[in-house]
């Protein structure tokens, strides 16, 4: 009996538009939500994954005045850039949209405005840096110090990117302006505030249930909770981003890390527009059935397991209507490179669009994918990449492939040899239950170890000897091949979607490989083959030293 389809909902944390995607960034997010999202589509379930880019938040408008150009202008140009890049790597978006959309600007003021009208956000004022020099209050990325909590001299006044605390500029010490270097001076500025101290109870009790959270994630969570939750300022004064809908608020705006977690909701309201079914998107948010998964880097993990919950909770109540809590936040850890974090405001990271003119995509997916930072930091090498590349990817599952079908094409009329023993179910359900629970580490190994077991088969059976001495026998062993590299296919086809798509038509298939679905679907005795091609480039052990040079180290 058939399984009723799944409602899923996929929310991936919003780049900052203020440079060129780099590795953290998709292994920390995007390849793990695109990896989920093609398992459950493939899977039959009903999925929803949406994102944009997040053109409003300071990191922009600091590049602007470094370039001498307006915010919007930075916003667009890296926008069409990763358009691109989502493109090459095969990131499979419902809709990858931006914070500079009139809906998304429309839906964020409705909540700010209910939440006002019910007390959830009030008045108030607060001291901000304001630098004499550049006379202007400065923005949270305009003030730099050392950070309070772990001694990093190089904070910033929103964040640490050394220990991942969530700051405010006026508690660095030794604060200095960003532009100029002074010492700025703290003056009153006054701001609507989000009232978060009044569901730190209703949060206590949702997050109660939540252990099958990731640890890291669980207990960042109760972290925050237990230490007490502050109110929070959600306005700033700036004049790029959403405007405050409220008259005589016409100098300040909304605070990007209010407005863009509401992203989530807009960008689906947005795809329901463009769908031609502008009401569907309740099938993703007001269904109790449908499960919300948000996939982010570590360091926004309390904005989506209490902030942006705190301002659903608020919204229900003030709409009447209820509005799905996240599931789960499979949030991932740091991919460091040499034991450093990766960050596009500091240029230090690896980009994905120089690593795309050099190498292929399903190489990097599967890189990435390999030593994802699930529940502690990984270090990116060169080294274990050509490693990984050479010996698994190429060597294991590239070899295996290759060796069999070009076998049977070479010595029986081009066509899947007569059936025997069949084999690859196992890795379509293990990879599948592993990917499920969000541990894609484990998914890809089941595949792989699979793949190695296949080629032990082919090895032990040895269909090269038994050609001249057992043609039967051998058309056996090559179909069991066949068959093992069929499944094996399915099984790898989240992770490496291109290279899975051309093995799909070298079996002699037509259409998408995810057509399939999530199953074990052996080709038929007689089934033409396609002439087989190297699904995978073998590297020169001399690219780690230039890709280090590269890298000016």
């Amino acid at each position: 009996m058939a399984q009723t389809p799944r409602k899923i909902f996929l929310g991936v944390a919003w780049p900052y538009s203020n440079g060129s995607l780099h590795i953290g960034q998709i292994v920390g997010a995007y390849l793990p939500a695109d990896i989920f999202a093609r398992y459950h589509r493939a899977a039959g379930n009903d999925v929803l994954m949406v994102s944009g880019s997040d053109g409003h938040g300071t990191p922009i408008t600091v590049r602007a005045e470094q370039e001498g150009r307006s915010p919007a202008e930075v916003s667009a140009r890296f926008h069409e850039e990763f358009l691109e890049s989502w493109q090459r790597l095969g990131i499979s978006w419902d809709l990858f949209t931006s914070t500079g959309t009139e809906n998304h600007a429309r839906v964020a003021q409705e909540i700010f405005l209910k939440l006002l009208e019910q007390g959830d956000i009030y008045q108030d004022k607060m001291l901000l840096p304001y630098c004499l020099v550049e006379e202007r209050f400065l923005l949270d990325r305009y003030v730099e110090g050392t950070c309070p909590i772990c001694g990093y001299e190089s904070a910033r006044g929103d964040q640490c990117d050394n220990c991942g605390n969530v700051l405010d500029p006026i508690d660095l010490k030794d604060r200095r302006c960003k532009f100029d270097g002074s010492e700025p001076e703290l003056r009153e500025s006054e701001h609507f505030f989000h009232r978060l101290s009044a569901y730190e109870g209703p949060l206590k009790e949702w997050v109660r249930d939540k252990t099958y959270w990731r640890k890291p994630v669980l207990n960042w969570s109760l972290g925050w909770l237990e230490g007490g939750l502050k109110d929070r300022a959600i306005t700033r004064d700036m004049q790029w981003g959403v405007p405050v809908p409220v008259q005589g608020w016409e100098s300040k705006r909304i605070y990007v890390w209010f407005e863009a977690v509401i992203g989530y909701l807009s960008a689906a309201i947005e795809w329901a527009q463009g769908s031609g079914e502008p009401q569907r998107w309740r099938e993703f948010w007001q269904d109790p059935e449908c499960r919300h998964y948000y996939f982010i880097g570590k360091d926004n993990i309390p904005f989506h397991t209490l902030i942006w919950p705190s301002y659903l909770m608020g919204y229900s109540k003030a709409t009447g209507e209820n509005y799905s809590l996240p599931y789960d936040v499979p949030a991932n850890q740091f991919q460091t490179i040499r034991g450093s974090k990766g960050s596009t405001s500091r240029g230090s990271a690896i980009f994905v669009p120089d690593l795309l003119s050099r190498y292929d995509p399903d190489a990097l997916r599967y890189y990435l994918s390999a030593t994802m930072p699930e529940t502690s930091d990984s270090d990116f090498t060169w080294a274990d990449f050509l490693r990984r590349n050479n010996d698994e990817l190429v060597a294991t599952w590239g070899n295996l492939v290759n060796r069999v079908l070009t076998f049977a094409y070479r010595n029986f009329d081009r066509e899947v040899p007569q059936p025997g023993e069949l084999r690859g179910e196992e890795a379509i359900s293990q990879t599948g239950r592993e990917i499920d629970l969000c541990h894609f580490r484990a998914g890809l190994e089941a595949a792989m170890s699979a793949a190695r077991e296949a080629n032990r088969y082919v090895e032990e059976n040895a269909p090269w000897r038994l050609i001249k001495e057992d043609r039967a026998r051998c058309a056996t062993v090559l179909y069991t091949g066949i068959c093992a590299i069929a499944g094996l296919n399915v099984a790898f086809s989240p992770y490496l979607p291109f290279s899975s798509q051309k093995q799909h038509g070298q079996l002699g298939n037509e259409g998408p490989v995810q057509a399939i679905g999530w199953r074990f679907s052996p080709p038929s005795p007689g089934q033409p083959l396609a002439e087989p091609e190297p699904l995978f480039k073998k590297l020169d052990p001399k690219i780690v030293d230039e890709e280090e040079a590269r890298m000016g180290r």
